[in-house]
């Protein structure tokens, strides 16, 4: 609803402009003011869609508001000049301040409707030339930051982020990313953006101005859903804070307000905007190594990767025998080469961080071996599935049990990688699916049953189908169901029950996404 504020000297003229037509059906909510002096005070602290007023008044004229709003308050506020003198003058004054009409006393019931009727008008086209301008505005400033973390950003990009944001200040690339990836795999697409939609608005709705710099889907791949921020140093310094706590308030208000897990990956900080690709990289390399380290909300690359006073070591010799056990799959020898790698770390006395840093150097060679074999999956994502699946809540997550395990689960899936399994298990996945489409079918399942690692398998999938598992599944059971209506006089819940689905309204709702219609309306529109 508009918002409009009257304002005459004459109380009678400002009754009988407010009896005169039904304001909250034309669409505007009404404020009153005596004299121009009144409304100027109470448009310094109020806004307003429409101002009439009266072009005499004591104190202050209606002409001398009209200046004064343009002006001291530069407010382009639709303003309608009210008076009883048809003096060219008059009219010439207020069209100089951009003054929206110009109308006689008495004013008649028509005329006014009419007045406000193109006021609503131009509102609404105003409104929509702003949501269009702020649109464009936030693609133009996507492209420029997409340009900017991938380090491929020309003269142009740095002049047009300049005018936006202090360019020298400290920044830092943050990954906002859900929770609980093993639920995620068995999440059709749909669920996942919905997820990721709410995440979003609660990113926008915090932020507030600061929204511009956010971007949805930074990642070019398909698998990923995520939300990238570039943070710069003058947003904690706006509510006299640190990095730390301003983030963790941005964490605390996603999560509250979407009810959803997240993790928050906070990247290097880095000064001025023209090195804010290396702190994507560095948020990028916690991604995939969040398996290896403690379970926390949030992931600061400083503290992940400190380094000790004795500096960086690299015990390279014993890690590239365990490289070479996972590669060749010698379980023996895996176990044989974990012992020795931790060994030498207690012989030369380093723990912690350092020891961080040399399985950080594992990662990496093993994340190198299997995009050697398949490089169209996301080799880190899958990484960082198997180091969480073979975790358990009292084996630390850098211990070397868990990294033996690790090491175990990588060589396996190495080994179905050099077997290219996709052609033959696929095959049969989709098979079972058409066959046995109404039980209660999962990823995890299937990866099981076909000794296929469940992360890989849903890539593999996602690749060869063009959609996740969970919406493979869903279409099969909707084209069966379709069948069920076009030929059969069973009842809708007897169909969604019979294809696979224990929920009747679930069931409704899938069918209306995939077809268009209910599924009563399907069966009608063929009878």
């Amino acid at each position: 609803m508009l918002k409009a504020l009257l304002v005459d000297d004459e109380p009678f003229i400002l009754q009988g402009l407010q009896l005169l037509i039904d304001w909250d059906k034309a669409g505007f909510e009404v404020h009153t003011a005596s004299n121009g002096e009144e409304a100027y005070e109470y448009l310094q602290s109020n806004s307003v869609d429409l101002i009439i007023a009266d072009i005499k008044m004591p104190v202050m004229t209606g002409l001398e508001l009209l200046k004064k709003i343009r002006e001291e308050l530069n407010l382009d506020t639709y303003f309608i000049i009210l008076s009883g003198y048809a003096e060219f003058e008059y009219a010439r004054q207020a069209l100089h301040y951009h003054c929206t009409d110009y109308i006689l006393k008495p004013v008649e019931k028509d005329q006014l409707k009419s007045l406000l009727k193109k006021i609503t008008d131009l509102a609404q086209q105003k409104t929509s030339k702003e949501k269009n301008g702020i649109k464009r505005e936030k693609a133009l400033m996507e492209r420029t930051l997409m340009h900017l973390l991938s380090g491929k950003y020309d003269v142009n990009d740095l002049e047009y982020i300049e005018d936006k944001v202090p360019v020298d200040d400290e920044k830092c690339y943050v990954e906002i990313q859900l929770n609980d990836s093993g639920c995620l795999e068995e999440c059709s697409d749909e669920d996942k953006r919905t997820r990721l939609d709410k995440i979003y608005q609660a990113v926008i709705d915090y932020l507030k101005q600061d929204a511009m710099y956010c971007i949805r889907d930074v990642s070019d791949n398909s698998q990923i859903y995520d939300i990238g921020f570039v943070y710069s140093s003058f947003m904690a310094q706006k509510i006299k804070s640190t990095r730390e706590d301003y983030l963790r308030g941005f964490y605390n208000y996603i999560v509250s307000n979407t009810n959803l897990s997240i993790t928050m990956l906070v990247g290097k900080m880095v000064s001025g905007i023209r090195n804010v690709s290396k702190s994507y990289g560095t948020a990028n390399m916690l991604r995939s190594l969040q398996g290896f380290r403690a379970k926390k909300d949030i992931y600061f690359y400083e503290e992940e990767y400190k380094v000790n006073e004795a500096g960086l070591v690299i015990c390279k010799k014993q890690l590239d025998m365990l490289i070479n056990a996972i590669e060749t799959g010698e379980h023996v020898n895996i176990r044989k080469c974990v012992d020795d790698f931790y060994e030498e770390m207690q012989k030369m006395g380093v723990t912690g961080s350092t020891i961080d840093l040399n399985v950080n150097y594992l990662l990496f060679q093993l994340i190198h071996l299997a995009s050697e074999l398949d490089s169209e999956v996301n080799q880190e994502e899958i990484l960082r599935i198997i180091s969480e699946s073979t975790s358990e809540e009292d084996i630390s997550r850098s211990s070397k049990t868990h990294l033996c395990r690790m090491a175990y689960a990588y060589s396996e899936y190495l080994c179905q990688l050099r077997k290219n399994v996709s052609c033959s298990v696929l095959v049969k996945i989709e098979d079972e699916i058409k066959k046995n489409y109404s039980s209660n079918l999962t990823l995890k399942d299937l990866s099981e049953k076909y000794y296929v690692n469940s992360a890989y398998l849903g890539q593999l999938f996602r690749k060869k189908c063009g959609c996740s598992f969970k919406d493979y599944l869903n279409r099969t059971r909707i084209e069966a169901a379709a069948k069920l209506l076009r030929k059969t006089d069973m009842k809708v819940y007897e169909i969604a029950e019979s294809v696979g689905y224990k929920d009747a309204d679930y069931f409704v709702n899938k069918f209306i996404e995939a077809k268009g219609c209910t599924p009563t309306k399907y069966k009608k529109n063929i009878g």
